[in-house]
């Protein structure tokens, strides 16, 4: 997966690409009454961390050594992930867009490993009276980690709270490729640039990289629709991202006051990697890269573009702001860190477009990239991986003989009975 230094860093494996028929089915317009908005979670204070990384690490036998060395992280922060403020901001503003649009829908909060719990703000939603829910989460790519969880997420709170029949949850689509996520990434590049060209940065000396979290190679090939799947492709994930990177490529150089972006070579590059050494990762790691490129002698800055991320939490504080900026400041090179999309009203608009698609109040689809729209509903192996037993999901064609392996026959009913 890595590029010959000078070059753009990939080209998009023909096999990752999606064609006619690719997924399953887009799903017809619903009448949902509540929108649930699901992400990560983070600590709130020092004696949350380690709880926390134990809730993220748990049946991986990561010992708790590691886990004390990554806490430093966040305790270097206060002890806080700053996903959580991020968080309900992006949900107040979302609130405000849907009330202006005159789409009565509240909005609720749950995350995979931390307060508020997803199964607890689901049993709090039946409570309430709601009954057809709408998933919205806080990543925009296609693989195991970034969408097929989340919906296993959905899948779980359903069987633990014993609501499979009586409540649904549909998962909106992958939207790595809407224009409210990327256009405020590509304006982000342009000032970043601008800014090391007054610094005496030439714009064929600046690198872009455009950087996402890696993850296992298994992961990466098995992301997206099963027919898709090619081993060493990097599947949808790697695919998406290359698309939305050349999105903003071709859009810095459409703009009259950045001719000269094309003269900036790209590519893609990987952060964050947590697993074990003999497991392979997606590569090239940007610290390597920042490396290489200094000891190239042919690049005087960097760019660096969290293009893999909505908003700006640890990874991206701690990874880019402090470990890759202290790599390309060791190396004497130039540095810029782009915004990711979170904060941007363009990208909270662009949501609540996604929410007005399943709705039926929207005809068509944005789409920006030549990566094209993902259904609706994706396959019951859309971005399976091979470990562990078949786990319940919403927003996905499941068969009988895999619900009932995964909850048992009587559950299975119950939950193939789901409006």
């Amino acid at each position: 997966m890595t590029a010959a230094p000078g070059t753009q860093a990939h080209t998009s494996p023909r096999s990752a690409t999606p064609t006619a028929g690719t997924s399953p089915v887009d799903a017809p317009p619903h009448a949902y009454d509540a929108v649930l908005f699901a992400s990560f979670g983070g600590p709130e204070g020092p004696e949350d961390v380690m709880p926390f990384l134990r809730n993220v690490t748990r049946g991986r036998g990561i010992p708790d050594e590691r886990l004390e060395e990554v806490s430093h992280h966040y305790l270097a922060l206060g002890g806080r992930s700053p996903i959580n403020e991020q968080n309900r901001h992006l949900i107040a503003a979302l609130e405000a867009e849907l009330a202006s649009r005159g789409i009565d829908l509240p909005v609720y909060w749950g995350n995979r490993n931390w307060e508020p719990y997803t199964a607890r703000t689901v049993a709090q939603m039946h409570a309430d009276g709601h009954e057809r829910v709408l998933g919205l989460v806080t990543s925009a790519y296609s693989s195991y980690s970034s969408c097929r969880q989340y919906r296993e997420d959905f899948g779980k709170a359903l069987a633990e709270n014993d609501l499979f029949g009586r409540l649904s949850i549909d998962k909106v689509r992958v939207y790595m490729n809407m224009p409210g996520f990327l256009d405020p990434v590509t304006d982000g590049v342009a000032a970043a640039l601008s800014e090391l060209a007054a610094e005496g940065h030439a714009p064929e000396r600046t690198r872009i990289l455009f950087s996402t979290h890696s993850i296992p190679l298994t992961m990466a090939d098995a992301s997206g629709p099963e027919e898709t799947r090619e081993e060493g492709s990097g599947g949808w994930y790697v695919a998406q991202h290359l698309a939305a990177c050349r999105y903003v490529i071709e859009q810095l150089a459409a703009r009259a006051d950045r001719a000269d972006a094309t003269a900036s070579p790209w590519e893609l590059v990987y952060q964050s990697r947590s697993g074990a050494p003999h497991i392979p990762w997606l590569e090239p790691d940007i610290n390597d890269v920042i490396e290489r490129l200094a000891s190239d002698g042919g690049t005087d800055a960097v760019v660096v573009v969290p293009i893999g991320f909505v908003t700006d939490h640890v990874e991206v504080v701690w990874d880019l702001d402090n470990e890759a900026k202290e790599s390309a400041e060791e190396h004497h090179l130039g540095f810029r860190r782009v915004a990711t999309a979170g904060g941007d009203p363009r990208f909270v608009a662009g949501l609540v477009d996604l929410i007005e698609e399943r709705l039926g109040v929207r005809d068509s689809r944005e789409v920006v990239t030549d990566f094209p729209a993902c259904a609706d509903i994706c396959g019951v192996n859309c971005c399976r991986t091979a470990r562990g037993p078949i786990v319940p999901t919403t927003s996905a064609v499941d068969s009988p003989a895999d619900i009932a392996t995964a909850v048992g026959p009587e559950a299975s009913e119950q939950y193939l009975a789901a409006p």
